[in-house]
């Protein structure tokens, strides 16, 4: 990877730019698409599925059946059954906590607030087929469904991996389709004779499903967030283990050609160390060619001091942010964009990714500087709820009605004067 000594800092955002891609060029693709699907519903998504899949649908059917489902734990080794049954576990344990009780909050004497949380009724997940069945992400998006409340979850992939289909027997889905592409997000969107309309699309795919997902977000559907490209940043000090390094940087790298991987470190050492095990590391990969296109485009940034480091680390906002620093919690305190953060040298992302607990479903694209990775409030609405007695309205009331006159909104005050007036009766 291509080292880059003290970069001048009006050369940051040229350094830290992500691959811009021809937005308007995808959606000339995608739109018809989406059109397709909302006017013909299943007819197009079985002759979108022979066009780009070569798959026979009216064979198969679009709906994989329970019978399908049920007998994906059979075709499953006991080893990686159980591997996923105490993902499952970590994953629900982490995101069960994030419940929160209902408060009850008086403002000011008989004027009470309150908010309650409400799984969202119908939600679609979409899991792409590509190069690796990512069953994984099932449970990612499955687990805080489930602990929501969401009556129906739509799952929609491409791939028939068995270990998919047991992830979504796991975790509760209600119905299971094989589809893919950005018909799968128009169909879900939009809803078709077989596969049910929902109301917000959570899920990973390449660049024309996230143009499906951002088209249909502006037309009513919610989307999980924008996505891009899946990426890492490693801040990486002297007690850093090269090695270490070398291999979270290529854990990303072998998703893709298009991954972003940078290294960030003010020790000329440790660069140096991190690239010699690199290629190493590298031609023992399965998907060394993917990771070897990944890493050419790579950086690897020195910078003078540590300030410097975190300041182009919160410019970048990484997706995944590994800190393999010395006090690596204090350091992390310092960052205030990331989608999710990996401390000291036994964290590697690759737990993120499965098993650890935290959610792997990020911001990428720079979107964590506003955006929030997924977790259990994604899944839910919050509805405020309040309750007036006859003491609150006479408190709060004359504040409410000084606003309404002033904004010359007076039905809004006569809705409380009229009240006030029956109480002086």
């Amino acid at each position: 990877m291509q080292i880059i000594p003290f970069p001048d800092r009006a050369e940051w955002p040229r350094l830290l730019a992500r691959p811009m891609q021809s937005s308007a060029q995808i959606e000339s693709i995608v739109a018809p698409i989406l059109a397709q699907v909302r006017t013909q519903g299943d007819a197009a998504l079985i002759e979108l599925a022979q066009r780009f899949d070569k798959i026979d649908l009216s064979v198969e059917g679009l709906q994989v059946h329970q019978a399908e489902l049920d007998a994906a734990e059979a075709q499953l080794s006991d080893e990686l059954k159980a591997a996923i049954r105490q993902a499952y576990s970590n994953i629900r344990t982490f995101h069960e906590a994030q419940k929160q009780p209902v408060e009850k909050i008086e403002t000011m004497p008989g004027v009470t607030c309150w908010r309650r949380s409400v799984g969202i009724d119908k939600v679609g997940i979409y899991i792409p087929g590509g190069t690796a069945p990512l069953f994984s992400t099932v449970l990612m998006l499955g687990v805080p469904a489930q602990l929501a409340g969401c009556r129906e979850v739509v799952l929609c992939s491409p791939s028939n991996h068995p270990a998919i289909y047991f992830a979504a027997t796991l975790v509760g889905v209600t119905k299971v389709f094989r589809i893919g592409g950005a018909q799968a997000v128009a169909a879900m969107a939009y809803g078709t004779e077989t596969i049910p309309q929902v109301y917000k699309i959570f899920g990973p795919g390449n660049q024309y499903v996230t143009s499906a997902k951002m088209l249909v977000a502006k037309e009513g559907t919610a989307i999980d967030m924008p996505a891009g490209p899946s990426e890492v940043a490693v801040y990486a000090d002297d007690t850093a283990v090269p090695a270490f390094v070398a291999a979270d940087l290529l854990s990303q790298a072998e998703h893709g050609a298009d991954s972003q991987v940078l290294l960030v470190s003010t020790s000329k050492k440790l660069l140096s160390s991190v690239n010699l095990v690199l290629s190493t590391q590298m031609d023992k990969l399965p998907r060394r060619d993917l990771a070897a296109k990944a890493i050419d485009n790579s950086k690897a940034i020195l910078l003078d001091t540590h300030d410097d480091a975190i300041e182009l680390l919160n410019q970048y906002a990484a997706e995944h942010l590994i800190l393999s620093v010395a006090d690596a919690e204090t350091v992390a305190e310092q960052i205030t964009n990331a989608g999710s953060i990996f401390l000291g040298n036994y964290t590697p992302e690759s737990a993120g990714d499965y098993a650890s607990g935290t959610n792997h479903t990020l911001p990428t694209n720079g979107f964590a500087r506003a955006y929030s990775g997924v977790s259990l409030d994604s899944f839910v609405k919050k509805i405020t709820v309040q309750h007036i007695t006859p003491e609150g309205i006479k408190n709060v009331g004359p504040v409410v009605e000084a606003m309404a006159e002033a904004e010359s909104l007076d039905a809004h005050k006569r809705a409380v004067s009229i009240r006030l007036a029956s109480l002086a009766e």
